[in-house]
C-alpha cells in the first residue's frame, strides 16, 4: 500500500495542547467542553482544523496551532486561542489548567464527547478507552521527505525518557499518589497500538506494516496507531506524543524546542549522508519504563550493552548539544527553559512538594491552574495565602 507523505518545507510546527476544564469552587473537572466551545463559534467552527476543538473526554478542549515555522510563533498562536478560551470558560465558573492527569477527578465520571470517532472507540476498547481521562502535548515537526521521517522517528526513539521526564505531570491519579512520575503514560500505554514506536527500516516497511494493520482488522485508519513518536503522512510531519501534560507556556516552548531541535540535527546529519542511531527496542521500552517510573531521577540506558547513566547529566549534554541548533533556529531562549526544569523541578516533582509540606490536592490543582494563567512555577506558600 503506498502512502504519500506531505513533505513540509522546513522544520514547520505545529503544536496541540489540551487544556482542563476545572471548576473554580470545588476544583474537579467540569464535563462542559461542548458548552465552552458552542461559546467560541469562530474559532471551534474554524475549518477543518479548528483552534480549539473536542477531545475524548468533555473535560479537555485541545488547543491547536496552525502551521508555524519558529516556536515563538507557535507560543502566540496558542497564547491568543488560550485567552479566548479562558474568558470563554471563566464566564461559565470554569477555570483552566495542564497535568497529565487531573490529581483529584475519577474518570467514572467522566462524559465522552459527541462525536462518532470517540463513540467508535469507547464501544471498540471500552475500559481502556473510558479510564483515558488524561492531558498531553502533542508536537509536530516537518520533515522534507518521507524517506527521512523513519529514520528521524527511530533516532527520536532514544529521547523517549528525556521527553516524558521534563514534562512529567501525573503522579495522581483519583486521589491517590501512583508513585509514578507520569501515571499518563500508563494509562494511555495500555492501547493496543499504542506505546514506543517500531523500529522500521525505511518508508516500504511503514507502508507495508500499515497495510498489514489495516487488512487484519487491527486499525481502520493509520490515525489510529497511537505510537509515541509517529510519522504523520498526511501533515508532513514526525508528531512527538510522550509529553505529559504541560503546566506552562514556558515549558511547553521548552519541549517544542526541544522537538525542533532534534528533528533539525537529524535531518542535517542525514543530508551529509550520516546513518542516524538507531537505538534497541528493548532498551526504548525500559527507558521509558524507567522515565515513567522515576522522571528526571531515572538511571537511563545509553547503549545496547547495557550502560546507563543519569538522566540528569544526560539531559544536560543534550541541551548544550543542541545550542548550537537552537540558537539558529531562534529557540536558545525556549530550550534554556529544560535547564530551569532541572534545577527548580519538573512538574510532577513540584505537584510532590506541596504534597510534602502539608498541602492538599486541591491545592495543587490551584496551583496548575495558576502556574497556567500566571506562566510560572508556583510553591504551596502561594496558593495557600491566595486561597486563605
Amino acid at each position: 500500500m503506498a502512502i504519500d507523505f506531505n513533505a513540509s518545507d522546513g522544520a514547520t510546527l505545529g503544536v496541540e495542547w489540551e487544556i482542563q476544564l476545572v471548576d473554580a469552587e470545588t476544583r474537579h473537572l467540569r464535563q462542559d467542553a461542548r458548552e465552552v466551545l458552542a461559546a467560541l463559534p469562530s474559532l471551534s467552527e474554524n475549518g477543518d482544523n479548528p483552534p480549539v476543538r473536542h477531545e475524548l473526554m468533555e473535560s479537555t478542549v485541545e488547543v491547536v496551532t496552525g502551521i508555524r515555522h519558529t516556536v515563538a510563533e507557535a507560543k502566540a498562536d496558542l497564547a491568543g486561542t488560550l485567552t479566548a478560551l479562558r474568558s470563554a470558560a471563566a464566564d461559565r465558573g470554569i477555570a483552566l489548567a495542564c497535568t497529565g492527569t487531573h490529581p483529584i477527578s475519577d474518570w467514572r465520571d467522566a462524559v465522552m464527547a459527541p462525536t462518532r470517532r470517540y463513540a467508535e472507540l469507547i464501544e471498540e476498547m471500552q475500559w481502556l478507552a473510558r479510564r483515558i481521562q488524561t492531558f498531553g502535548v502533542h508536537v509536530h515537526v516537518g520533515v522534507s521527505d518521507g524517506a527521512k521521517a523513519i529514520p528521524i522517528v527511530n533516532a527520536l526513539s532514544a529521547y523517549l525518557p528525556h521527553f516524558l521526564a521534563l514534562t512529567a505531570s501525573s503522579p495522581f491519579w483519583k486521589g491517590s499518589d501512583t508513585g509514578l512520575a507520569s501515571s499518563r503514560a500508563v494509562v494511555f500505554g495500555q492501547l493496543p497500538t499504542a506505546g514506543p514506536p517500531h523500529l522500521l527500516d525505511d518508508w516500504a516497511a511503514f507502508e507495508d506494516y500499515m497495510d498489514t494493520l489495516l487488512r487484519s482488522g487491527t486499525i481502520r485508519s493509520i490515525k489510529e496507531v497511537w505510537w509515541d513518536i509517529r510519522p504523520h503522512p498526511d501533515f508532513g510531519t514526525v508528531e512527538i506524543r510522550m509529553f505529559d501534560g504541560i503546566p506552562t507556556m514556558r515549558e511547553v516552548g521548552m519541549a517544542v524546542a526541544l522537538c525542533q531541535s532534534l528533528v533539525t540535527l537529524f535531518e542535517q546529519q542525514l543530508d551529509r549522508g550520516y546513518t542516524l542511531p538507531r537505538p534497541a527496542a528493548w532498551v526504548v521500552r525500559d527507558n521509558k519504563w524507567r522515565a515513567t517510573r522515576y522522571g528526571l531521577d531515572a538511571i537511563v540506558i545509553t547503549d545496547d550493552t547495557g550502560s546507563t547513566a543519569p538522566l540528569r547529566d544526560d539531559l544536560y549534554e543534550l541541551i548544550r548539544e543542541l545550542e548550537p541548533v537552537a540558537d539558529r533556529l531562534g529557540c536558545a531562549e525556549e530550550l534554556k527553559v529544560a535547564g530551569e526544569v532541572l534545577e527548580h523541578g519538573a512538574p510532577y516533582e513540584r505537584q510532590r512538594a506541596i504534597r510534602a509540606e502539608g498541602g492538599t490536592l486541591e491545592n495543587i490543582v490551584d496551583a496548575a491552574i495558576t502556574e497556567l494563567a500566571e506562566d510560572r512555577f508556583v510553591t504551596l506558600g502561594e496558593v495557600a495565602h491566595a486561597g486563605a
